[in-house]
């Protein structure tokens, strides 16, 4: 990197800070950081204990936001204050280190645009996702806990916490059907990007002729439902049906109908659950994984509503992603329209970048 490089890097990074700054609203955050405290200062504040929490929650919240963008703003005040001063002075040794020091500078930022782009609903949400197999059996059962690992990778590298909801094996191997529950910072916001349809293209190792074979499995993401959140599902607009459990769970499981699918009539939502030994357990989770789903549902209705476009159920012909083992190595998001070669990576639970170049694709698709 020369001095021209560097320039044009901070006018870039500069552009960026602006545009961060314009959709954050510092200013305003603060205005609502002060507001909260004169209502903690007052008694009758604290004797509504359910509504305290949701305005602490918004506290915490804002205050994150807040320190994220003060760091990145002093940052880059602080690169571009040191960088005039070193070139005045003939400074080489401390323009080399901001030189060095140029891809952390822009990872920050990036990381703060992620932010940005973060600020929706519920993407501050925990994240209920499903993975369905496709036809094709135990190839497409396979390819679904495939996925699986990756997402549980994906969220142990993140620090994210993951609880198994529901689990059903294949016959051979992989898994029928899966869900589970991602709880961390804005888990949903990352998540919900993988709501689609993902294709994989392999020789398959349960083939003895060692042909090349194409899967597919569907992945559905919806934000954890808070409890502030009002979402009425009454008796009649519901189906419930018990049946026996087929995961882990030892002779209890298998001989007692403790398992729960919930199918919701009006939309044809159906969720499931048998992940614990006690039916009630398993009744309650389904029932907060299906009013996860409808939340989901009308606010994707909502968006639809206000882009003026119908909207599009998640289909078998709503292909996102492929991963390509045979004959190359390659993932390719159509979303994004990027391709990725460190497959092995990404099936590793590797998928930040890919994640967040679609985020920036939306935005720009937006903008």
């Amino acid at each position: 990197m020369d001095n021209y490089e560097y320039t044009e890097l901070l006018k870039e990074i500069s552009i960026k800070m602006q545009n961060i700054t314009g959709v954050i609203e510092p200013e305003k955050i603060k205005k609502r950081l002060a507001a909260i405290e004169a209502m903690e200062n007052e008694q009758e504040f604290w004797s509504d204990a359910e509504n305290a929490a949701i305005i602490q929650k918004e506290k915490t919240q804002l205050q994150r936001k807040l320190l994220k963008y003060q760091n990145a703003k002093n940052a880059v005040s602080d690169a571009i204050e040191i960088y005039e001063m070193a070139k005045e002075e003939n400074d080489e040794e401390s323009i080399q280190a901001l030189y060095d020091d140029a891809a952390s500078l822009e990872a920050l930022i990036r990381n703060m645009e992620i932010e940005v782009l973060l600020s929706g609903e519920s993407d501050a949400n925990n994240a209920i996702l499903s993975i369905h197999p496709g036809a094709g059996g135990t190839e497409s059962q396979d390819w679904a806990s495939m996925l699986l690992r990756m997402y549980k990778r994906f969220a142990e590298r993140r620090g994210f916490k993951v609880e198994v909801l529901d689990y059903q094996s294949g016959e051979e191997a992989g898994i029928k059907d899966a869900s589970i529950l991602v709880s961390g910072e804005n888990a949903y916001g990352y998540l919900k990007v993988e709501n689609g349809i993902h294709r994989l293209v392999r020789i398959s190792p349960f083939d003895s002729n060692a042909k090349r074979h194409t899967s597919f499995s569907s992945v559905m993401v919806s934000p954890e439902v808070d409890d502030d959140i009002n979402i009425v599902v009454e008796d009649k607009d519901i189906r419930i049906d018990t049946y026996r459990s087929s995961g882990a769970g030892g002779q209890h499981v298998n001989k007692t109908e403790s398992a729960i699918r919930i199918t919701h009539i009006a939309t044809g939502v159906v969720v499931q659950c048998q992940n614990d030994r006690s039916q009630h357990k398993n009744k309650a989770t389904a029932m907060k994984m299906l009013k996860s789903r409808l939340y989901e549902l009308e606010l994707e209705a909502q968006k639809a509503e206000k882009d003026g476009v119908a909207k599009s159920e998640i289909g078998w012909g709503h292909q996102i992603r492929s991963y390509v083992m045979q004959p190359y190595q390659q993932v390719k998001d159509t979303r994004s329209n990027e391709a990725y070669s460190n497959v092995s990576a990404i099936l590793d639970g590797d998928i930040d970048k890919m994640i967040e170049d679609v985020l920036i694709s939306f935005n720009k698709a937006v903008s």
